[in-house]
């Protein structure tokens, strides 16, 4: 459906906030120039509002909006384990995971895998997670924001995608992290606002529904089977979602890869003003999280109720569940439509310019600093800019080929860092807890969980994937443990010292923390 003129208006008018915005806090005082702590680390000053904020918009990207939906409609409310279970990592990230990270005053994760380690493992999750962000999160993010966009404006998916990279760019590559995550708190207010207007047309629109309260009611007595957290083995989608392993399994490594070890996440913690201010915004961050399905999940269900209705295009959602939101947002009347757009663009671009950054970080900071080490701050910032841009570039080519011929995007992404995750996990948790983890043990790990998912993946095919990083993880841990044991153990100056590190953390941090844990209790026992 065509945007009017009152949507572009409210379109233009957010984009031109945005950007300007961006270019205001970009500025820096006079006869200051950028340095890579400014562009990469936003000076290290972000407050905790800034931080949480900032997390929630790089994490709600299309793949989360699209592809939840999606599979709320072909799935149900399973799929909001991704989004509940993280709200409690994010706490014991703040908690244990900061002290330590904050404490190295490292720009990005392998830096401290070289401290913990070697150069060698440094060198070899460099380019892992400079080849993840480019050729998956980023064509992921881009090839389903431009579904989306495509369906609601007619343009050409390409065309959608090439103008939402160039947006994210414009807005990005000047001010770098600073900009990014300022702008950020109004991506997220956009984000939920536009979320929750999808949630409410759609859940009011359904026939014999009195308001999107009573629609709510309504979808829970109808379709009973799409609001159960815990699949049973006849379920289609078990292989996706093995009933109680998704709160057991394999789901908490994919958890602790993405919200602990993640560059593009874990990055608006180090550019933090100090370690209560990143924790108080991760405990910030895991509030927010908890809302996230009402506004990405909920809507793809009442898509199946409204489809049998006859109120949206159920062949359409039948062939390519991840076109759920994008037949949802052609439900908005002129005007909301235009914001409930700009929310999708908000949480796309933001995501983009992230990953962006992060890229443009860990390989600007981790592997050509190290081949030319000699240069001016001014010099990595300007590579820091190139390779984002050409990151973005790579990305658009990828977009179809990788992404564009698989049923579920938002699953797609996690096969894929799946086969890698156990041992990014394992790396990190052993390096912090473990005073005899070395560098073989490290490689153990991280090549022993590649081999070990790819034979499992083709050797054993029913068994759910979750369920085969959680055996990954597993094995790999013991046999990591087991070959450090046998080799030379780590230099006394590479050993995590915790013991004399405070994990003590403030009664508002502790406060937030159980509230959160209450909340995601009950919702777990009330759609058990």
């Amino acid at each position: 459906m065509a945007l009017e003129t009152i949507d572009i208006v409210i379109i233009a008018l957010y984009a031109l906030a945005l950007l300007g915005i961006a270019l205001s806090v970009s500025r820096e005082p006079a006869g200051h120039q950028k340095n890579t702590e400014d562009y990469f680390l936003a000076g290290r000053a972000l407050p905790w509002w800034a931080i949480g904020a900032s997390l929630i918009a790089s994490n709600i990207s299309a793949e989360q909006i699209i592809g939840q939906s999606g599979q709320g409609y072909a799935v149900g409310i399973a799929i909001a384990a991704y989004e509940w279970q993280a709200a409690l990592v994010l706490i014991i990230v703040a908690k244990y995971f900061l002290p330590i990270f904050l404490d190295k005053r490292i720009y990005t994760m392998p830096q401290f895998l070289k401290q913990r380690y070697g150069e060698g493992v440094k060198k070899l999750m460099s380019v892992f997670w400079v080849a993840l962000y480019t050729a998956v999160n980023l064509t992921t993010v881009l090839w389903l924001g431009g579904l989306a966009v495509s369906s609601l404006t007619g343009w050409s998916v390409m065309g959608s995608m090439a103008a939402l990279a160039a947006f994210a760019a414009l807005y990005s590559l000047y001010g770098g992290l600073k900009a990014v995550a300022l702008t950020d708190i109004i991506q997220v207010v956009i984000l939920l606002l536009g979320g929750l207007a999808i949630t409410w047309i759609a859940l009011d629109a359904l026939e014999g529904a009195d308001g999107a309260l009573g629609g709510l009611a309504l979808l829970m007595s109808e379709m009973p089977g799409h609001f159960e957290m815990i699949l049973d083995e006849a379920h289609p989608a078990y292989s996706d979602l093995p009933g109680i392993w998704t709160l057991l399994g394999g789901l908490w490594v994919l958890h602790f890869s993405y919200w602990g070890f993640n560059q593009y996440i874990i990055q608006r913690a180090l550019g933090a003003e100090n370690l209560a201010e990143a924790q108080k915004g991760l405990a910030f961050a895991a509030f927010l999280k908890l809302l996230v399905p009402f506004i990405v999940v909920i809507p793809g269900i009442a898509a199946v109720m409204l489809a049998q209705q006859g109120m949206v295009d159920g062949g359409a959602l039948e062939a390519r569940s991840d076109s759920t939101y994008g037949e949802l947002m052609g439900m908005a009347p002129a005007g909301l439509r235009g914001l409930v757009f700009a929310a999708l663009v908000a949480a796309i671009v933001s995501s983009l310019a992230s990953m962006m950054n992060s890229i443009s970080t860990i390989f600007t900071m981790d592997l050509y600093k190290d081949a030319r080490p000699n240069e001016s701050e001014q010099h990595y910032v300007k590579v820091g800019r190139v390779t984002a841009f050409a990151a973005m570039a790579i990305a658009l080519v990828l977009a179809r080929p990788f992404i564009g011929g698989f049923e579920s995007g938002f699953q797609t992404v996690q096969e894929y860092t799946g086969f890698i995750a156990p041992g990014v996990v394992i790396v990190f948790l052993l390096g912090f807890f473990d005073k005899k983890s070395n560098t073989a043990g490290a490689f153990t790990a991280l090549i022993g969980s590649v081999l070990m998912n790819v034979a499992m993946k083709f050797g054993a095919p029913d068994v759910p994937f979750i369920l085969r990083i959680w055996i990954v993880f597993l094995v790999a841990l013991v046999a990591a443990m087991v070959v450090s044991r046998m080799t030379a153990g780590p230099r006394d100056d590479q050993i995590v010292k915790v013991r004399d590190m405070s994990f003590a953390t403030s009664a508002l941090f502790n406060m937030l923390s159980l509230v959160v844990i209450a909340i995601l209790a009950g919702l777990y026992i009330w759609l058990w």
